[in-house]
């Protein structure tokens, strides 16, 4: 499995904003998908947008899934650190500073940023996890003091229930994470609420080093 073999966009910053998103589609999106979402709670902030690896009947994804809320663990590992190489070296090649950057995540996308967060935390400063699901407790304990993480749960999600995001926010604070939750009155797809959430986070978010 090669890192370099993430189809992707990266789009610099415009000078203006300093953020830096890397952008993690859901299943069926791909690196187009999520341009719109980093405009609309980062305008001109700089991106880095892959595609996922596995193809699900033509659905692109960043892991396996057995069958819908059954996820492949061990892929979802393998997968998590071979998308860690991945922005390692693009970082490297555009003179990003390694963990300087934000995970947008929605679905399929928040849960490979919780590989991220979990397996390879130098990769993030922080993350927005839209609809995540709750993998395992079988991660390392890894520090994540310097982390801030931004949840942000359906109250009516058919797909993701509810009580994984307080599992989920659990985990990331029990390794040091900061972590916010935000419960919006939705289902499992976007709403204007997730928008303005994720940006108000982001322009309070303290900055890191190398932000």
């Amino acid at each position: 499995m090669s890192e370099r073999s993430f189809q992707h966009v990266y789009r610099p910053g415009s000078g203006a904003n300093p953020v830096r998103l890397l952008l993690l589609h859901g299943t069926g999106g791909d690196e187009q998908d999520m341009l719109p979402i980093a405009e609309a709670i980062a305008p001109g902030a700089a991106v880095i947008s892959p595609r996922g690896q596995v193809s699900e009947h033509g659905a692109p994804r960043f892991f396996r899934r057995f069958a819908e809320g059954v996820l492949d663990v061990e892929d979802w590992r393998e997968r998590s650190r071979a998308l860690a190489d991945f922005v390692v070296t693009t970082c490297a090649e555009h003179g990003i500073a390694p963990g300087s950057l934000v995970a947008v995540g929605y679905s399929n996308g928040a849960n490979i940023a919780q590989g991220l967060l979990l397996l390879r935390p130098e990769t993030l400063s922080g993350a927005i996890l839209v609809r995540p699901m709750f993998i395992t407790e079988a991660v390392p304990a890894n520090e994540l003091r310097r982390h801030q993480v931004l949840l942000l749960a359906g109250e009516h999600d058919p797909i993701t229930p509810l009580g994984d995001a307080r599992r989920i926010a659990d985990q990331l604070k029990g390794r040091g994470a900061e972590v916010t939750v935000k419960i919006v009155p939705a289902s499992h797809g976007l709403i204007q609420d997730d928008i303005r959430h994720a940006r108000n986070w982001l322009n309070a978010k303290p900055r890191v080093d190398g932000d």
